[in-house]
């Protein structure tokens, strides 16, 4: 019967550009009359957790027919993902790298830096810990001259940042090595905020991976500006994404 239910609505709702908690509410109220809030809270779950259903903001979903964001991790990312989490088992962190931008850019870059962000009092024994054990150009929560004068003219840096409390970070498991990688949200909110860092991914480029990411994957926005509030970013993220792809999220900002 629940196979059924969730058949009949992904056909209900699929056509909408998006619906309501209440809608979903009555949705089930037709198959369960006395359906009480506690257990629609968990239908709710259910649907999301199997990726029926994605949520673009607080109330509001969308049937969920774009994959999750789950890029392809280099064997230079599991790497260093693997030293970290063998010495440093119970700390946050999240590891990435912009080649994954690739896929949203208008542009393939020749740079890539590998971003390394952890919880605040590793960032220095992370770095001593990898400059024994790695051969590439280590940044230790590098500043403007730093990124002028040595970033940008290195190839292939490794940047180690402080990762900023409650950052939406991600589980992955690759090869037996567990470690986290930012939700693309995240990665969105990083870009804009950190225009000195990402120059290279400014401009029209900026907005391409924007729109880009917007159309092939399911964003959630309540976690993306949550975060840029976080990131002191969200009024400025909204404006730009007004100015530049007002068509594509004019329903969830306004």
């Amino acid at each position: 019967m629940l196979k059924i239910i969730e058949s009949k609505l992904i056909k209900e709702f699929k056509d909408r550009e998006h619906f309501t908690r209440e809608d979903l509410f009555e949705f089930y109220h037709q198959f369960e009359p006395d359906l009480k809030e506690g257990t629609f809270g968990w239908r709710i779950h259910d649907l999301r957790d199997k990726n029926i259903i994605s949520p673009i903001k607080r109330g509001l979903y969308v049937i969920s027919d774009k994959p999750k964001y789950m890029p392809e991790i280099s064997p230079e990312l599991l790497k260093l993902a693997k030293r970290i989490t063998d010495k440093f088992e119970d700390a946050k962190h999240c590891i990435w790298e912009t080649e994954w931008l690739n896929e949203f850019s208008q542009h393939q870059a020749s740079r890539r830096i590998i971003l390394i962000e952890i919880e605040k009092e590793f960032m220095e024994s992370l770095y001593y810990e990898l400059k024994d054990s790695t051969k590439k150009e280590l940044y230790l929560n590098p500043d403007d001259k730093t990124i002028d004068f040595y970033i940008a003219e290195s190839n292939y840096p490794v940047v180690i940042k402080k990762l900023i409390t409650r950052s939406p970070v991600i589980k992955r498991t690759e090869k037996r090595v567990e470690f986290n990688t930012p939700f693309l949200e995240k990665i969105l909110v990083d870009l804009f905020a950190e225009e000195k860092l990402f120059y290279f991914l400014q401009g029209s480029e900026l907005m391409h991976i924007y729109e880009n990411a917007i159309n092939s994957y399911g964003v959630n926005f309540t976690k993306l500006f949550s975060y840029a509030k976080r990131r002191e970013r969200e009024q400025e993220i909204k404006q730009f994404m007004k100015n530049h792809m007002y068509h594509l999220i004019k329903d969830i900002i306004e």
